[in-house]
């Protein structure tokens, strides 16, 4: 006769094997009993076409960079840039002599200037220039080398519209008219050509003197205006010459250092893409008080003060390339522009590369 406990054993004894099966089909469900959705069969792609690729992540286009605002190039003030540039400059001067009765005399000074730009901020540059003189009445006229310079323009951009440009330059006593006996014709020549380069060249005719030449930009370029301002320190060290005389007997030469300044203002605007307007003013001091501004009678020859202003034209020749010519009238305001009714038409050709 079996007791309950023994029938109870007997009847999970004959249950153990079910809890596996029931264990499995439990895991089979999504935990209420009901089987998952069976999954949908993956379609092949029909013969001949391949598979579509994964798609790629999607890329921002780079967008390009706003255009640079144009820039008004000064007409006898250095640009505040650092450029690769091929530059004629020609000014043809008019002046009566108040020392004559007769016609006007005409000077013409031609400067090139080639620069190359290094970097972004640095290019070296080389100037070179020519003066022809044909005064009034029967005196000689002459032509004559005007001396060169070596120098470089460091670049800074300061802010978008705010552009900083320094110059160092050296001015080599090569020139025609200078030396212990200079042509009297060529060494007029170089003072017709400081009048018709409105005294802002002077190392240039400076032929008995190195000149060293700092000097300084700071334009503001922005909705097709530019304002500039320059400064610029010529120092002169007589290094020939000394020994000239005049036919009294005077010394030609007789300071071995000498301190000028120049500075000026340029505004331009460009009308259209193709065309500017710009006008300048410029002014040329001494700060020392050489012998020939001690002993002049008329009190004028220290400083003088001119305006210049005129059209530019833009034409692009390539990706990177511009022919940028402009004509400007440029007269003086005081003397001895005045005395002398002083009078140039300045024609510059920059080609920018």
């Amino acid at each position: 006769m079996k007791t309950p406990l023994s029938a109870s054993l007997a009847l999970l004894a004959m249950l153990a094997p079910c809890f596996p099966l029931a264990a499995a089909a439990a895991q089979a469900t999504d935990g209420t009993g009901s089987p998952p959705p069976a999954a949908l069969p993956v379609q092949a792609p029909p013969a001949g076409v391949d598979a579509p690729a994964a798609a790629e992540p999607a890329v921002l286009a780079r967008q390009p960079a706003p255009p640079k605002p144009p820039y008004s190039i000064p007409f006898q003030l250095r640009p505040a840039a650092a450029v690769t540039v091929m530059r004629a400059d020609t000014s043809f001067g008019m002046y009566d002599d108040p020392a004559a009765d007769s016609a006007d005399g005409t000077a013409i000074v031609s400067t090139l200037l080639g620069s190359y730009k290094l970097s972004d901020s640095f290019a070296p540059l080389v100037r070179l220039g020519m003066v022809s003189n044909s005064p009034p009445g029967t005196a000689e006229g002459a032509v004559g080398f005007l001396n060169p310079i070596l120098g470089a323009t460091y670049f800074l951009p300061l802010t978008p519209e705010l552009r900083f440009a320094a110059f160092f330059g050296v001015a080599l006593p090569v020139g025609s008219g200078g030396g212990n006996t200079p042509n009297p014709a060529k060494a007029t020549a170089n003072a017709a050509g400081i009048r018709a380069r409105s005294a802002l060249d002077n190392a240039l005719f400076a032929v008995n003197d190195v000149v060293l030449l700092p000097g300084v930009d700071l334009a503001y370029v922005a909705h097709g205006f530019t304002l500039q301002v320059e400064a610029t320190l010529a120092q002169l060290f007589r290094a020939r010459g000394s020994e000239a005389r005049n036919a009294a007997g005077a010394q030609l030469n007789p300071d071995s250092a000498r301190t000028n300044f120049t500075a000026g203002i340029h505004a331009g605007y460009f009308i259209y893409p193709e065309l500017s307007l710009g006008a300048e003013l410029r002014h040329q001091r001494w700060l020392s008080t050489p012998r020939a501004i001690a002993n002049d009678p008329t009190g004028t020859l220290r400083d003088t003060t001119s305006i210049a202003l005129g059209p530019r034209v833009h034409f692009k020749l390539g990706d990177k390339s511009w022919l940028r010519p402009a004509i400007a009238f440029t007269m003086g305001v005081d003397d001895p522009q005045l005395r002398w009714e002083q009078k140039s038409v300045q024609l510059d050709i920059p080609v920018i590369f």
